[in-house]
């Protein structure tokens, strides 16, 4: 009579995330929506934020895909960030073990070491600092759209003006010399975007060498920049040789893709495009929106160093969850109408930069960035558009960074 045990509350109901066949992660997005989460991953947020995962390898873990878990997830310390702790959901690495994290490279240390270099660091991507770099900004923004303006009526906008704003800022945070940046940039571009792995090593290895050349420049003649600024801490020059790799890893392909497919975006839905041209004041709001909306760092990983009670699940020390940002930033518990690009919407409280203690700590910059380049793109060239169907433009397929790799645009001679 009581089979259901919802029926009798005597009976605790069945934990089904915790005992549910486990899934794997989907990646593939639907054919004809190059902004959305994979399908499957929207299924699960809304079956359930908090489910049973089964990696490459074997590894049983956790998938985490609503806002209030995921936000959970990353604001509890009993949550490592250590690298040689992960298990990879992409792909099965075999035996190899994951290395701990490179001196420096803070992103996947715990506390006490994180805390140390992010101290050293906040100081000098304050709200303030990276707002009195705005006039800079502006100017190598309006330097490549010059450029794009003398090249005729058709770019590819991802190496005209995506890549290269973000990669001249970064060159000038880090104090990389003026006749350094073109090599500089190139070899950064091959790590982020080639499939060769033999380029990608290569390119790696000769970044390396040049941040060892650059740190030993700074301690003898300090510039005005963030290297130069912390060789007067005490982290040793592998440590600074790290932050430099850091700063350029977490600052450059994040922000280009951002530009470039938040430019695809704002051109796929032209009445928020419309809006933004015609009140340009709407570009800080509007790129909260455009964040939150297509999330392009994705997921995160942690892994529980104790058993911990989250969502009323209980995550086993060992086990790792991915954390899906861009599912937990399209949950309707969170947003209404998420799946809706809406510059109005006051996107407060999205993870698109994490959360926590790990919270990107050059998020500021990219604002800024973004907030400048937006507005001044789409006021230069009032007729831009796509040179190709939208479903041609080609799109970035490696895990971690969502973009596009090119964006044929066009635009009407004045």
């Amino acid at each position: 009579m009581h089979d259901d045990p919802s029926a009798n509350p005597a009976v605790p109901a069945p934990d089904l995330a915790q005992h549910s066949e486990p899934v794997t992660l989907p990646t593939d997005r639907r054919k004809g929506c190059p902004f959305d989460p994979p399908a499957e991953l929207t299924q699960y947020r809304d079956e359930q934020p908090l489910r049973r995962l089964r990696f490459p390898d074997g590894h049983i873990g956790w998938l985490a895909t609503g806002h209030s878990v995921c936000r959970a997830i990353m604001a509890d310390a009993r949550f490592s960030s250590r690298k040689e702790l992960m298990h990879d959901p992409h792909m099965d690495i075999g035996d190899m073990e994951m290395p701990p994290a490179a001196p420096g490279e803070f992103l996947h240390m715990d506390e006490p070491q994180h805390g140390r270099y992010r101290k050293l660091l906040a100081g000098k991507f304050t709200v303030r600092r990276m707002r009195l770099l705005t006039e800079r900004v502006e100017q190598v923004t309006a330097d490549h759209l010059d450029a794009m303006e003398k090249a005729g009526t058709a770019v590819d906008l991802v190496s005209a003006f995506a890549k290269p704003i973000p990669a001249i800022m970064i060159c000038e945070l880090l104090g990389v010399p003026y006749q350094d940046r073109n090599s500089f940039q190139e070899q950064a571009a091959t790590i982020f975007n080639s499939d060769n792995l033999d380029d990608k090593m290569a390119a790696y290895t000769a970044i390396q060498a040049y941040l060892t050349q650059l740190v030993a420049a700074k301690r003898t003649e300090p510039t005005d920049d963030i290297l130069s600024d912390l060789t007067e801490s005490d982290l040793t020059d592998e440590e600074l040789i790290g932050v430099g790799f850091l700063v350029l890893a977490a600052g450059l392909d994040t922000t280009a893709n951002m530009l470039g497919l938040g430019t695809f975006a704002l051109l796929s839905n032209p009445d928020q495009l419309a809006a933004l041209r015609s009140d340009p004041s709407l570009a800080g709001q509007a790129v909260e929106e455009l964040l939150r909306y297509l999330t392009i760092a994705d997921p995160m990983l942690r892994v529980a160093l104790e058993d911990i009670e989250i969502d009323g699940r209980l995550i086993k020390a060992g086990e790792v969850i991915v954390v899906s940002l861009q599912a937990a930033n399209r949950d309707p518990a969170k947003y209404p109408e998420p799946d809706r690009l809406d510059l109005h919407r006051k996107a407060i409280g999205h993870l698109a930069f994490g959360h926590g203690a790990h919270q990107c700590l050059g998020q500021q910059l990219a604002r800024v960035e973004m907030s400048v380049a937006f507005p001044a793109l789409l006021t230069r060239f009032p007729t831009l558009r796509l040179a190709v169907p939208p479903e041609e433009v080609p799109l970035r397929a490696n895990p971690g960074i969502y973009g596009v790799q090119s964006l044929p645009v066009t635009w009407d001679k004045e």
